[in-house]
């Protein structure tokens, strides 16, 4: 077995320029936030939670810890004796599975307990602008390259896989916030502001709907569409209640632990951890506690 790093230099360009994209939002978002807090229509605390959990999260991508997601695709590509050619066809397919890939992903993230104990992070806030796209819980990348082994499998390029990935979520970044409204047409094809403040709702009609990327067609094929009709109530159904970026990290799990603490039966405790978030025991009960 053996691991080519160097096919990442090759495609350096296209990592600069997604760089850039990544800068120009930043700029974005700090510029946002500032005048928002200066203007109070933001707390505080919300948006510094936000910069925490987004600085902590950089300084562990910077390390080995943040190198998981790619050495995992790696070591499973190098087993692998097929591959994909690199031509513009396959950049193309690459990008359409990689959104649909995150399609499943996202909604397993809602809809099986352990995987939301993480994804529940992003959700916690009571607010929805720009800082809430960085506001990604921090053992992410541990877990989410496993969906993705799938594309590896297929024979795609593991370098290929990260840029169409890369461009799914840069694109959901301006998604992040009210000040621009319905985009007509847009908001039945694409994942816009108003389709994605749906899916931050904790209001009944609007929980574990619209889980695209960048195309929202898949939500529209497989049932979880819901376009916007009241105002969002943005957050989880129980809030976290802390602006402290450890306890918003973990608060998920945490509740996790104490549930299979307490927890008589085998089954039990697995319904705990795989169940849907608020699964309890009483008569097979799935309760949307904690839950947007």
């Amino acid at each position: 077995m053996s691991i080519d790093f160097s096919r990442f230099a090759a495609f350096s360009e296209i990592f600069e320029v997604l760089e850039l994209v990544d800068l120009i939002f930043l700029i974005a978002i700090v510029f946002e936030a500032t005048w928002d807090i200066f203007s109070r229509r933001r707390r505080k605390d919300e948006t510094f939670a936000n910069f925490g959990i987004a600085l902590g999260g950089y300084l562990l991508d910077r390390t080995l810890y943040g190198l998981v997601f790619i050495l995992g695709l790696l070591v499973v590509e190098a087993f692998i004796p097929w591959k994909i050619p690199l031509t513009w066809w396959s950049w193309m397919l690459a990008l359409v599975l990689a959104d649909i890939t995150y399609y499943w992903m996202h909604r397993w993230e809602h809809e099986v307990r352990i995987f939301w104990s993480y994804h529940s992070v992003h959700h916690s806030s009571p607010e929805y602008n720009l800082a809430t796209a960085i506001r990604l819980a921090w053992i992410e990348g541990l877990v989410e390259w496993i969906f993705f082994v799938p594309m590896i499998l297929m024979g795609f390029d593991t370098v290929q896989l990260i840029i169409a990935l890369a461009v799914v979520i840069t694109y959901q970044t301006w998604i992040h916030t009210e000040r621009i409204g319905r985009l007509g047409w847009a908001d039945s094809i694409f994942n816009t502001p108003s389709v994605h403040r749906v899916h931050h709702g904790a209001n009944p009609q609007y929980i574990d709907k619209n889980y695209g990327g960048i195309l929202i067609i898949w939500d529209r094929i497989f049932g979880t569409y819901q376009a916007e009709e009241e105002p969002v109530n943005y957050g989880l159904t129980k809030q976290v209640g802390s602006s402290n970026t450890i306890v918003i990290n973990i608060y998920e799990l945490w509740q996790i632990i104490k549930d299979v603490r307490r927890s008589k039966h085998f089954s039990h405790t697995l319904g705990y951890i795989f169940g849907k978030p608020g699964w309890q025991p009483v008569r097979g009960l799935k309760r949307l506690e904690n839950k947007s």
